[in-house]
């Protein structure tokens, strides 16, 4: 399906970006505007092209991709550099300076300015830093964090903020408590992991190491050992003690959205932009083997308290429910109409609630495996969490608002 169409500085020639289904890849045809003919074509690796532009000399192409922009030379048919660090797909680009400078808007609600001489970054506007982008539940209190750099600390029950920990100098991508309900730990586009005393609100440690956004973060039951995914593509291990990192597993070949820890805090559960799952072995710090069945980016996982099954969401629409021991695939939910962004499962384990971005909540009965009950946000859905009553549910939408539900029946 054809996406976006420009035409060259010289009228001669239209260029278009494309997605090909079949081979899953994003394709930019360059036509003859005469005789109408493909004169050739660039192959965009596996994302689709929504934006593109072309310099005034007509030599290069600039097309907007998911989280990139892509330069191109048009006669070597060669890709002479990407820029990175939007962090959805890129809308709109425009060329300023003489071509000197690239301007791109993104559905991340941020406008980006580039110096295309350096290939970098010149500055960034953003329109919204209210999205909850991450949620924790501990005891009576909620933590959330999102993009104004922060974490936010709600009471469950009065449903209103009572603290803030400021620190991260770039959005806040993840959150996940120490079971003593004493600590909370953060992930963060500025390429940290925080560690914060609940209590007094105060950072105890940060702790460097990634070479990109910090994109996930789990904590072992034993409250030993935190685990964290990046979008550097590695998942870290720390001691939560000291700080230090311990080991780093590599074998994903893209971004890692998502992690989770086995309730005997053996293996832990890495989710992936590569469409894999990876079940990993923290003894032998090896893998144990690949969940395979997703077509599209893997958004979210978690383990049933059991630890049995290994749930994840994608962004092809589904969730897939999985035998942790043998590694197939047990059945897929199908009900959502866009990307499913976050799952998690009841304490008994029988629930499962997953959010999207078709703007609904979605509770999942897993023996029956049909859904049961149904909530609509204005916007996205990016992040749910259960309360340990396994009653109280919150939701974090793209808008900022934070809900507050009861599961009943």
């Amino acid at each position: 399906s054809v996406k976006v169409v420009t035409v060259t500085p010289n009228g001669k020639q239209i260029i278009s970006g494309c997605y090909n289904n079949a081979s899953d890849e994003g394709i930019i045809k360059i036509w003859d505007l005469e005789i109408g003919k493909e004169l050739f074509s660039l192959k965009n690796d596996k994302f689709l092209i929504s934006s593109l532009t072309v310099t005034s000399d007509g030599k290069q192409i600039i097309c907007g991709s998911f989280e990139r922009i892509l330069v191109w030379n048009i006669e070597t048919k060669k890709r002479l550099f990407t820029l990175k660090g939007h962090e959805a797909p890129v809308h709109a680009l425009a060329l300023t300076d003489n071509d000197k400078r690239l301007i791109s808007g993104g559905c991340d609600n941020t406008l980006k300015v580039w110096n295309l001489e350096r290939e970098t970054e010149f500055n960034t506007l953003n329109f919204n830093d209210q999205s909850v982008e991450t949620l924790a539940v501990i005891e009576k209190q909620v933590i959330s964090g999102g993009r104004d750099n922060s974490l936010k600390v709600w009471d469950l029950e009065t449903k209103e903020e009572i603290g803030k920990l400021i620190g991260h100098t770039s959005r806040v991508n993840a959150v996940v408590a120490a079971s003593d309900a004493k600590r909370v730990i953060s992930g963060s586009g500025d390429q940290t992991i925080k560690v914060w005393n609940l209590e007094k609100g105060d950072e105890l440690f940060t702790l460097t190491g990634h070479t990109s956004s910090v994109k996930a973060v789990a904590v072992t039951p034993d409250s030993q050992h935190i685990i964290s995914g990046s979008y550097d593509n590695t998942i870290k291990v720390w001691n939560l003690e000291t700080g230090k990192e311990i080991f780093t597993l590599t074998g994903h070949t893209s971004i890692v959205e998502a992690v989770a820890v086995t309730p005997d805090g053996k293996r832990v559960i890495s989710a992936s932009r590569d469409n894999t799952i990876k079940v990993w072995n923290l003894e032998t710090r090896k893998q144990n083997f690949s969940l395979i069945g997703h077509s599209h980016f893997v958004t979210s996982v978690v383990v049933t308290p059991n630890g049995k099954w290994v749930i994840s969401a994608s962004r092809d629409n589904t969730i897939k429910v999985w035998n942790l021991e043998t590694g197939k695939e047990i059945f897929t939910l199908t009900d959502h109409t866009s990307l499913v962004l976050a799952v998690a499962v009841t304490p008994d384990g029988k629930r499962l609630i997953s959010g999207s971005s078709d703007n609904t909540l979605k509770v999942w009965d897993l023996e029956s495996q049909k859904a049961i009950a149904s909530f609509t946000g204005e916007t996205e859905l990016h992040c749910c969490a259960i309360a340990p009553d396994g009653v109280t549910i919150v939701v974090g939408e793209y808008s900022g608002q934070l809900h507050f539900l009861e599961l009943k029946g």
